[in-house]
């Protein structure tokens, strides 16, 4: 499996195309702008892009879902029925699927939003807006923070730590640095010691 990152300037949102040199098939994970970068390492090396993974259903993860489909024909994986259309796939809760020869967990994350999703691929976690390098994503009230802070903890904090998170904002991160760095953690940690 290879990772391409992309940011879209547009909600400076990062994009991820991943590709398995085996099948020589892709999938693109919350395509917020298709720019010709993306489309030349697609059609340069000869992949067929079979998916599109979306985190959340926010202008920023999607704004690229309607140019990809006049491309190609990917199925759409979301947890978002607003997304629905031809070959759209609703996922619910956890669960896992293949898709590009690789092997997909999707992980619900509720507290950020309602359709929150994570995908899991091999050793890496794209984590869209749910969980940045050193911080949470936002939540509406402090029920649904601890409902994600809960999530978080119980399906992500529990991989490895060499598992690396790729957020749907900012730098890359891994599970060993987010458990002993993210600020909504140690604020957390210090809350329950008083």
């Amino acid at each position: 499996m290879k990772v391409y990152f992309h940011l879209s300037i547009n909600g400076f949102s990062n994009s991820y195309l991943v590709k398995n040199p085996i099948t020589k098939e892709a999938l693109i994970i919350d395509p917020g702008t298709i720019t010709q970068e993306i489309i030349n390492q697609i059609e340069n090396e000869h992949y067929n892009l079979v998916a599109v993974l979306i985190t959340h259903h926010e202008i920023n993860n999607t704004r690229g879902v309607p140019t990809l489909r006049c491309i190609y024909s990917p199925k759409i994986y979301t947890a978002d029925l607003g997304i629905a259309g031809n070959d759209t796939i609703v996922l619910k809760g956890d669960g896992s699927f293949k898709a590009a020869g690789l092997n997909i967990k999707y992980l619900s994350m509720p507290g950020h939003t309602s359709d929150s999703l994570c995908f899991k691929i091999g050793r890496v976690i794209f984590t869209g807006d749910a969980l940045t390098a050193g911080l949470t994503g936002n939540s509406s009230n402090s029920y649904a923070e601890k409902n994600l802070l809960t999530n978080i903890e119980k399906k992500i904090f529990s991989q490895t730590d060499n598992t690396i998170i790729m957020p749907g904002q900012g730098p890359p991160s891994s599970v060993k640095a987010e458990k002993k760095f993210n600020l909504s953690f140690l604020k957390l940690e210090k809350h329950d010691l008083h």
